[in-house]
C-alpha cells in the first residue's frame, strides 16, 4: 500500500537517512514501496535528549532509521525504558512501554517510535501540568 505525504512549503523530512526539503509550495509525495520516513516534527536532535521519555524516544528513532544500526543501540534503549518504566505508576503509560518494547523485538521500529512518542507527550503534558501549578503558586 502506497504511503502519501502532503508536505508543507519547505518542509523536511528524512527518507531512508536522506534529509529531503520541500520547495516553496505545498506538495504531496507518494511512496510505492516501504521506506523509512520521518517527518520534521518527528525528529529529535541529540541536544534535545534530556528528559526521561526523550532517552527512550531517540533510540527508538535511530533504530527506525538506520535498521542495521539497531543492535549497537537496542542496550540504550532498554536501559532507558527500564529507568522510565520504574519512574511512572500511569496504567496507560506503562502499557505503551511494554507496546513499545514489543514493536522493538519485532523490528517493528514505526511503531515502536510511536509509543516512544506517547511516552514523550505524556511526559509534556505533565511538566504542563507542574508549570501551570507553579504560576498560580506565584500570582500574587
Amino acid at each position: 500500500m502506497p504511503l502519501k505525504l502532503s508536505l508543507k512549503p519547505g518542509e523536511k523530512f528524512v527518507l531512508n537517512g536522506a534529509v529531503v526539503q520541500n520547495g516553496d509550495r505545498r506538495g504531496v509525495l507518494i511512496l510505492q514501496n516501504k521506506a523509512s520516513v520521518l517527518r520534521e516534527k518527528d525528529i529529535m536532535q541529540v541536544e534535545d535528549v534530556k528528559t526521561p521519555a526523550s532517552r527512550v524516544y531517540f533510540p527508538v528513532m535511530m533504530m527506525y532509521l538506520d535498521e542495521a544500526a539497531a543492535p549497537k543501540v537496542y542496550d540504550e534503549f532498554a536501559r532507558r525504558l527500564t529507568e522510565f518504566m520504574s519512574a511512572t505508576r500511569n496504567p496507560e503509560i506503562l502499557s505503551e512501554c511494554v507496546a513499545a518494547s514489543r514493536h522493538v523485538m519485532a523490528r517493528e521500529y514505526y511503531k515502536a517510535l510511536m509509543s516512544a512518542r506517547k511516552l514523550v507527550d505524556y511526559e509534556e503534558q505533565l511538566s504542563n501540568v507542574a508549570a501551570g501549578v507553579q504560576d498560580r503558586g506565584h500570582a500574587g
